[in-house]
C-alpha cells in the first residue's frame, strides 16, 4: 500500500505540472495581441511596450515560463487586465457560489441515482425497471438550458413558488460577514431552483451506472448464495449495492469537475453569479489570468479527485495495489 501511495502521488504531481505547462504554452499559441486588451482605444506604440514590459512579455519564454510557475506556487495569480484586481480576489467568491451549487446538487443526484439504479436493476425487465429508468433517461437527454428554462417558467412563473432569478434579492441584506448571506431564506429560495436544474441534468449518469454493475452483481455466485440462505431483500441488496458502487465511486469525482466547469448554461439562465459564466466572460474579454487560472482549478481537481479515488480502491479493493 505504501509503494502504491508513492507511486499514486508522484504521478498525480507529474499530471499537475503537465496541465500546468500545457496552460502556459496554449495561452501563449493563441493568436491576437494580449496587450491590446490592456490599453486604451488608440494607445501608441510606445503605451503598448511600457505595459508589455511592465508585464514581463519581452522575457524569453523560458523567463516567463519560471515567473508564471513560481508566482502560482508562491499564491501570486497574477492581476485581471480587465477588471484590475486581483485575480483570486476576482473569482474566489465566484468559485464558491459554483461549489455550494454543484457540489451538494451532485452528490444528491448521485446518492438518488445509486438508489433508482440499484431497485432497477435488481428488477431487470419489469414495468419497475422501465418507470424508473425511462424517464430519467428522457429528461437527462434535454439541454440543461431547456430544463432550466423550464423550471422557471412551471414554478417561478405559473406557480409563483420561487424567484426566477439571482443568488439574493435586492432588497435582501448583504451586511455582517461574508458567509451570513448564505443562510439566510431568502437565499435557500433563490438556490432550489439551480439545484433541481442540476439534479435533473445528470440524474441519468449514476442511475444507468448503477443499473448495469447491479445486473453484473446480480448474476455472481454469492448473491444466488445469499437468495438460497434465506436473507432478506433489503440485505441482499444493500450487499448487492456496496459491491456495484465502485463504478460509481469511480465516476462521481469526474462528474462533479464536469459539473463544475460545465454549469455556465444553467448560471447564465438563474443569473447565478458563479465559475461558469465568469469563465465566459473572462474568454471573450481574453482576460488570460483568469482564464489560465480557472481551467487550472478544474483540471487541479479532477487529477486530485481521481488521486483520492484511487486511493479509496486500494483500501477497498487490494487487488487494485501495486504488487511487490
Amino acid at each position: 500500500m505504501k509503494r502504491y501511495f508513492a507511486v499514486r502521488s508522484l504521478q498525480t504531481v507529474f499530471m499537475l505540472w503537465l496541465v500546468l505547462t500545457a496552460l502556459f504554452v496554449l495561452f501563449r499559441s493563441m493568436p491576437g495581441d494580449f496587450t491590446a486588451q490592456m490599453a486604451a482605444a488608440g494607445a501608441n506604440e510606445a503605451a503598448l511596450e511600457q505595459i508589455r514590459e511592465q508585464w514581463g512579455l519581452n522575457d524569453p519564454l523560458y523567463v516567463q515560463y519560471w515567473d508564471y510557475v513560481t508566482n502560482l506556487a508562491s499564491g501570486n495569480l497574477g492581476e485581471s487586465p480587465i477588471y484590475r484586481v486581483d485575480v483570486w480576489e476576482f473569482v474566489k467568491l465566484r468559485m464558491f457560489n459554483t461549489f455550494i451549487l454543484v457540489a451538494p446538487a451532485m452528490t444528491v443526484t448521485y446518492l438518488f441515482g445509486a438508489l433508482v439504479g440499484t431497485v432497477a436493476g435488481s428488477k431487470r425487465g419489469s414495468l419497475l425497471e422501465r418507470v424508473g429508468i425511462v424517464p430519467v433517461i428522457a429528461v437527462g437527454s434535454f439541454p440543461a438550458f431547456f430544463t432550466s428554462i423550464v423550471l422557471v417558467v412551471v414554478f417561478a412563473d405559473i406557480l409563483n413558488l420561487f424567484p426566477t432569478s439571482g443568488m439574493l434579492s435586492a432588497t435582501s441584506a448583504t451586511g455582517g460577514t461574508w458567509w451570513a448571506p448564505y443562510l439566510t431564506m431568502d437565499f435557500a429560495s433563490h438556490y432550489v431552483l439551480p439545484f433541481f436544474a442540476v439534479f435533473l441534468r445528470y440524474l441519468f449518469i449514476p442511475s444507468l451506472i448503477m443499473r448495469t454493475s447491479v445486473v453484473e452483481v446480480m448474476g455472481q455466485d454469492h448473491t444466488a448464495y445469499h437468495r438460497l440462505t434465506g436473507l432478506p431483500l433489503v440485505s441482499r441488496l444493500r450487499h448487492v449495492a456496496k459491491h456495484a458502487s465502485l463504478p460509481v465511486i469511480t465516476i462521481y469525482p469526474v462528474s462533479l469537475a464536469r459539473a463544475l466547469g460545465g454549469v455556465v448554461l444553467i448560471e447564465t439562465v438563474f443569473n447565478w453569479p458563479g465559475i461558469g459564466f465568469t469563465l465566459v466572460e473572462a474568454v471573450l474579454g481574453r482576460d488570460y489570468p483568469v482564464v489560465q487560472f480557472v481551467f487550472f482549478v478544474v483540471a487541479t481537481f479532477v487529477i486530485l479527485s481521481n488521486f483520492v479515488v484511487d486511493l479509496v480502491y486500494g483500501v477497498i479493493d487490494p487487488r487494485i495495489r501495486i504488487d511487490d
